[in-house]
């Protein structure tokens, strides 16, 4: 009994395994949006229920809002190869000019003392002859360097500045890495949605099953009741004992508490499936879906899983036939067990396509990825070329009055001469950098990033081996829960046998009521064992899917 009463949270218990943290546009799955019902009821199917939570789902718009994020950075990168243009001005007041020394003794040299004329030179030149002086120098003076201040107090410029990049080895990569890691976004928002659907499936799941079993205990409670009912009316005819009613009494009161921990359950299921859709808690839901109609046919799913009935006892066929020994093998040789593999991969069976999974795509972009930033590093190397231009004007004056005057050209004094206090200026030209050296940085650099690239390349054999892995596990398991699922199927129909005979007997007077107690306790366990299964082969499923990459598939 206690038993059966703990089945429910082990239901439970296995959907709250979907509240699992989320790792991070794919295409959104297609199809009719969620119907409101009447009072604002909302219908949802389980594509619905997968494509509402991939729509509004907070976690998954915070990671599409990455993916914007990543479609700016491309932008961002591609804006570096465009024109900049740039437009500064300046207006500074210089109240303490700075100053600089000058030595003026070297511009000046030695002074003129003047010359010396002769009577020979008098007579020559009265005679109209040329006769040439020689002036007389003194001795230069040796002054000190002077302290003179260039410039106004009030200084202003404006100017215009235009680059193109025309060569950069590290854009044109850029721009590829940019590309790059946008795609490596989509793909992480892609395994984001994947863990949405497979945890909104589960959740799903464990709803209907917890719906379909309220149900059943419902159906139950009103067969108690009217056995207890026709117990007592016997008791009362005196051809049964009081401890019979007594014991149904007791076993519909274990009911009903049952039924009313089913009913908290299924509440609580409920509000879990909204939690993973990212549906408001005060929304309220019916789901569309039958049980009957998630259940999977058991021999088409062994067939695509490439799994035979083994010949255990599953079904009511009971043991088959042993298999024959291999051909080659010697006499009293054992057999293999069927159904193992001899330790052979699973893989060998059936070649997987890893590029289904999503881990995988998603670590061969991290690769590409880490092979450009190796490319950019090393082309940090490369020269760079770039073509600039400049053209402003600047201007000074004593006041900030003439300052703001614009005087140009054209502008002359009141006495004629100019005043010009703005002056134009331009330029064109090109600029080359060449690294020469730069203390071993580029080449640690490259180093961390080949390291880098080094260690994905590694992860990849890391991460076959875990999907080999989960492919493995994930079909043994699904395997195994199809088989109890047909296991507990055939207990449900005998015990449903055994309880429906039981009551003959009792209702005939040749059975007694504590083989009914029993019967209808067997039944019990075998519905709620039955439902178990139930869920068992559905998370079984899910988790197939996602092991095989056809979960998101299936979803869309």
């Amino acid at each position: 009994m206690n038993k059966t009463l703990q089945r429910p949270r082990r239901w439970l218990g296995a959907a709250l395994l979907g509240l699992a943290p989320l790792a991070l546009p794919a295409q959104t799955p297609q199809g009719a949006p969620p119907v409101l019902g009447t009072g604002g009821t909302m219908a949802l199917s389980l594509p619905q229920a997968i494509r509402y939570a991939v729509q509004t789902k907070s976690s998954l718009l915070a990671t599409r809002l990455a993916e914007q994020t990543a479609v700016a950075r491309v932008g961002e990168i591609k804006a570096q190869g465009l024109p900049q243009v740039n437009v500064a001005a300046n207006l500074a007041d210089n109240f303490k000019l700075q100053k600089s020394l000058v030595d003026f003794s070297a511009f000046g040299g030695p002074p003129l003392n003047g010359t010396t004329l002769t009577q020979r030179d008098i007579a020559a030149a009265q005679s109209g002859q040329a006769v040439t002086l020689s002036p007389a120098y003194g001795v230069a003076p040796a002054t000190g360097p002077t302290p003179l201040a260039f410039g106004l107090q009030y200084a202003g410029n404006t100017a215009a500045s235009f680059s193109q990049q025309l060569f950069d080895g590290s854009y044109l990569i850029g721009l590829k890495a940019a590309k790059v890691y946008q795609e490596l976004s989509k793909k992480q928002t892609q395994q984001a949605e994947i863990d949405v659907v497979e945890q909104v499936s589960k959740a799903y799941y464990s709803t209907l099953v917890a719906r379909s079993r309220l149900a059943l205990l419902a159906r139950n409670v009103q067969r108690l009741d009217t056995v207890l009912y026709q117990t007592n009316q016997t008791f009362k005819a005196g051809f049964a004992e009081k401890l019979d009613v007594d014991r149904l009494r007791v076993q519909r009161n274990n009911l009903v508490v049952e039924q009313q921990k089913a009913q908290r359950l299924t509440e609580l299921s409920i509000a879990l499936l909204k939690f993973q859709m990212g549906l408001p808690q005060a929304q309220p839901v019916v789901l569309t879906d039958s049980l009957n109609a998630a259940i999977v046919d058991a021999g088409a799913l062994r067939q695509r899983l490439g799994a035979a009935n083994f010949g255990t006892g599953s079904g009511p066929g009971g043991l088959g036939a042993l298999p024959a020994p291999p051909a080659g093998a010697a006499p009293g040789a054992p057999a293999p067990a069927p159904g193992l593999n001899n330790g052979q991969p699973v893989q060998t069976d059936a070649a997987f396509n890893y590029n289904n999974r999503i881990e995988f795509s998603t670590l061969q972009t991290q690769q590409a990825l880490a092979g450009l930033d190796l490319r950019n590093r090393t082309a940090g190397a490369y020269p760079r070329l770039s073509l600039t231009a400049a053209y402003g004007f600047t201007g000074s004056a004593k006041s900030v009055t003439d300052l703001f005057a614009f005087r140009g050209p054209s502008s002359r004094a009141t006495n004629g001469f100019p005043n010009q206090n703005w002056f134009g200026f331009g330029n064109v030209g090109l600029a080359l950098t060449v690294p020469v050296f730069d203390g071993f940085r580029r080449h640690y650099q490259v180093q961390q990033a080949r390291i880098a690239q080094q260690t994905i390349e590694r992860g990849f054999e890391t991460l076959r081996q875990s999907i080999d892995l989960q492919d493995a596990q994930s079909r043994t398991t699904l395997i195994n829960a199809l088989d109890v699922l047909d296991n507990q199927q055939d207990n449900l129909t005998l015990a449903a046998d055994v309880a429906r005979v039981t009551r003959i007997k009792f209702n005939a007077g040749v059975g007694s009521n504590i083989e009914v107690f029993t019967a209808e306790t067997s039944l019990r366990e075998a519905q709620t064992n039955y439902y178990a299964a139930i869920y068992d082969v559905l998370v079984a499923k899910v988790d197939r899917d996602k092991a095989t990459g056809e979960l998101y598939q299936q979803a869309k």
